[in-house]
């Protein structure tokens, strides 16, 4: 039998979540919202679910679906979810749904198989070290802030180069990032949504002349590469380009915001944790593992929304069709039932973890992102032994999707 819980202690405690003290660590409001039930409603509608089992179980069922735009239609035009920048998400990969998805998801391939990835490999390198050179640089004067000069940059130059885009354009794509993805937040704003829309409109005008630009002059890139293979999907142009466009636009928006996180906040772990840092030092060949332990002690997503494709039940809870449970990820990643001491941050752990999501959805960046944060954390050790924080760092006040706005650090 469920609990019976009161939606306005779980309206409060989302409240706080998005408080500095809460992005701090929320790790105790989890811990009271665990302490609710492995499912419990949600104040706006549908239900949370806390546990790392449930979680799992949702994310690898294919009968629980994304919330595509069939289903954001249906929740009326007055509602957050006919946003412009709502739909324009509802028609990318991770807001598509069999057999749309599978269609998608075919014409990219491995996108970065092992194959792809030694050929990213050197340029991730070799931006990691130009970057890592400015922070020291930087850090000769005292303060630097590591994530606007460091893991701000890893992404977009990675990915940059990799799409073969203008490096003139970089902080554009940051900027215009950073504001779309308010659209998939837990419960934005009015403003925000206006600002996901505003950056959405910019970002879709950007890459449909991009994809444009490439058809008139095809290179050997990943972009030149999806027009051929659409050209053969699609009778009509205007519905290859658009099909390349969100491709495009869902490559560049996964792998800035989520991955520029990762590498703050590992940055950030380790370095209020020194010993473990020394001990990764010496024992490099652990650097893979404490990526992993990151990832499931502060997670860049932190909610993973699916809807229910039939009336079912979950841990005994009816759901009806078309209901949304909330996948709270960052919870689940600290259950006790699944780890040992789960609000100890450890290196050496065998970490298991539901941030790249699971089944069908699984992320497709996911080695990329793996493979930029090895790079990344490498060089710092080998390269800043006496790395520090100068003082606390400041979190967005977000829920679904964490971000370090500020990393200040110093060399002791």
């Amino acid at each position: 039998m469920v609990p019976s819980v009161d939606r306005r202690s779980v309206a409060r405690l989302f409240s706080r979540l998005r408080t500095p003290d809460g992005q701090a660590n929320p790790l105790p409001h989890y811990a009271e919202l665990r302490s609710m039930g492995d499912i419990v409603p949600a104040p706006w509608g549908g239900h949370l679910v806390t546990s790392f089992g449930l979680c799992d179980h949702v994310l690898r069922n294919r009968s629980w679906l994304v919330p595509d735009s069939g289903w954001r239609a249906r929740q009326g035009a007055a509602t957050r979810w006919m946003a412009p920048s709502s739909q324009q998400m509802a028609s990318t990969l991770p807001g598509l749904n069999p057999p749309h998805h599978t269609r998608a998801r075919r014409s990219v391939g491995n996108m970065f198989d092992r194959k792809s990835l030694d050929g990213i490999k050197n340029s991730v390198e070799r931006s990691t070290e130009e970057l890592l050179d400015r922070l020291a640089e930087s850090l000769k004067d005292g303060e630097a802030d590591f994530s606007a000069l460091v893991s701000e940059e890893l992404p977009v130059m990675t990915i940059g180069e990799w799409l073969g885009l203008p490096t003139a354009d970089y902080p554009l794509l940051r900027s215009l990032t950073h504001d779309q993805v308010f659209a998939q937040e837990l419960l934005p704003s009015a403003s925000q949504l206006a600002q996901s829309d505003a950056a959405t409109r910019n970002l879709r005008d950007y890459f449909i002349a991009l994809v444009r630009q490439r058809r008139r002059a095809p290179g050997d890139d990943p972009i030149s590469s999806w027009i051929r293979t659409w050209d053969e999907l699609e009778p009509h142009q205007d519905a290859a380009d658009e099909s390349v466009y969100r491709l495009a636009l869902f490559v560049v928006l996964a792998a800035l915001e989520t991955t520029s996180n990762l590498l703050s906040t590992m940055v950030w772990l380790i370095a209020e944790h020194p010993r473990q840092m020394g001990w990764l030092r010496a024992y490099p060949e652990y650097i893979p593992g404490a990526v992993e332990e990151v990832l499931r002690y502060d997670s860049p997503t932190h909610v993973v929304s699916r809807i229910a494709g039939e009336d079912t039940t979950l841990a005994g809870v009816p759901v009806e069709k078309d209901q949304m449970v909330h996948l709270m990820v960052g919870a689940a990643n600290h259950d006790p039932a699944h780890h040992v001491d789960p609000a100890v941050f450890d290196v050496r752990r065998k970490a298991s973890h539901l941030s790249f999501s699971g089944g069908i959805h699984y992320c497709l960046g996911a080695a990329l992102a793996r493979l930029e944060a090895t790079t990344l954390l490498t060089g710092v050790l080998n390269r800043f032994p006496a790395l520090e924080l100068s003082r606390t760092p400041d979190w967005a006040p977000r829920v679904a999707f964490r971000r370090l706005m500020t990393l200040p650090v110093v060399e002791s």
